[in-house]
């Protein structure tokens, strides 16, 4: 059984795309899987850094005039990415911490777990 020339090149047209459809769907998986945050790690970082100079919950005043973590989430909860570029280019005062993609997630998931409560 012969397949017609038209089909035959559009079957060979059709498999790359097929195959690129499916390794970029494989890393958007694999890139939204990385990027998970762990509320937990989040949280010590927070700690060990943060926390300096703001408070972590709903205190009004903070020793250096820094804004309450909360009143951050409050203010940007629906606006994820602000808060990524937030944690990636920190602004004077804020001292220069360079954060991996993970502890930024993890950071995220920490404070929208303050957002919860």
């Amino acid at each position: 059984m012969s397949i017609a020339p038209h089909k035959h090149r559009e079957l060979l047209l059709s498999r790359p795309l097929a195959v690129a459809f499916m390794c970029l769907a494989a890393m958007s998986q694999a890139q939204a899987a990385a990027t998970v945050g762990n509320a937990n790690a989040g949280r010590d970082l927070v700690t060990r850094s943060c926390t300096a100079c703001h408070a972590a919950n709903d205190t009004t005043r903070t020793a250096d005039g820094a804004p309450p973590l909360s009143y951050i989430v409050r203010d940007h909860k629906e606006r994820p990415e602000w808060m990524k570029g937030w944690l990636m280019d920190p602004h004077d005062p804020m001292p220069n911490i360079m954060l991996s993609r993970q502890q930024i997630a993890d950071i995220i998931a920490y404070l929208d777990s303050l957002a919860a409560h």
